[in-house]
C-alpha cells in the first residue's frame, strides 16, 4: 500500500491533485510542446484534463504509486506533476516519472522536486534503486535525471510503443547507497 504525504522544498509544495486542479492541469498538459516526449496526447479540452485526475484520484484511493501535484507555494497554483509510475516492492525498485509547464523550464523546478521524490522513496519507502527514463531526444529531461545524481545505464532500443511508434529510451538510476553518499559529500 502506498501512501502519498505532502512534501516540501524550497519552491514546491508536492501533494495530491484534486478536481479543483482541471484548469492548472489544462493550462500546461494542453502544450504539445510539453507533451511531445510523454506518453500521452496533450489534452485537447478541459474534460482531458478532468480525466487525467479522476485516474489519479482513483490511483490515490487504491494506494497505488502515483503523481504528486507540483504547487508553486508561492500562489499555489499547479504547474505539473512528479511521482512513482511504479514500485517494485520485492526488488525494491521505483521509477519516477515527471512533466512541468513550458514556463517553468530551465529553472531548476523539475530538479528540486524529483530530489525529493528520490529522498522519499530511499527514506521513507526503503527502495534501493530509482531509475527514470526519457526518450532519447528528451534532452532536458535527461539532465534533470544527471543532475539529482543518477547514472546513465544505457539505450533501451524500441522499448515503448507510443503515439503509433517505438520509441528508443535512456535508462538511468540512482541506487541508495550512492544517494547516501552524496548526502555526505
Amino acid at each position: 500500500m502506498f501512501y502519498q504525504p505532502v512534501l516540501e522544498t524550497s519552491r514546491l509544495i508536492l501533494k495530491k491533485i484534486s478536481l479543483e486542479d482541471a484548469e492548472d492541469m489544462f493550462e500546461y498538459a494542453s502544450d504539445p510542446e510539453v507533451t511531445k516526449y510523454v506518453s500521452w496526447e496533450y489534452h485537447k479540452n478541459i474534460e482531458d484534463s478532468l480525466k487525467f485526475i479522476n485516474l489519479l484520484l482513483s490511483r490515490y484511493e487504491k494506494g497505488e504509486p502515483s503523481d504528486w501535484g507540483l504547487y508553486l507555494k508561492e500562489n499555489g497554483k499547479l504547474i505539473g506533476t512528479c511521482g512513482f509510475l511504479f514500485i517494485d516492492e520485492k526488488n525494491m525498485v521505483g521509477e519516477v516519472g515527471y512533466v512541468l509547464g513550458r514556463k517553468y523550464w530551465n529553472k531548476g523546478i523539475m530538479t528540486e522536486a524529483v530530489r525529493k521524490v528520490i529522498e522519499f522513496g530511499f527514506e521513507k519507502l526503503n527502495l534501493n534503486r530509482i531509475q527514470a527514463r526519457c526518450k532519447v531526444e528528451n534532452i532536458a529531461s535527461e539532465r534533470v535525471m544527471q543532475k539529482v545524481g543518477m547514472k546513465f545505464e544505457g539505450v533501451l532500443r524500441e522499448a515503448v510503443f507510443v503515439k503509433g511508434r517505438f520509441w528508443d529510451m535512456k535508462m538511468y538510476s540512482i541506487l541508495k547507497r550512492e544517494y547516501e553518499k552524496n548526502r555526505e559529500a
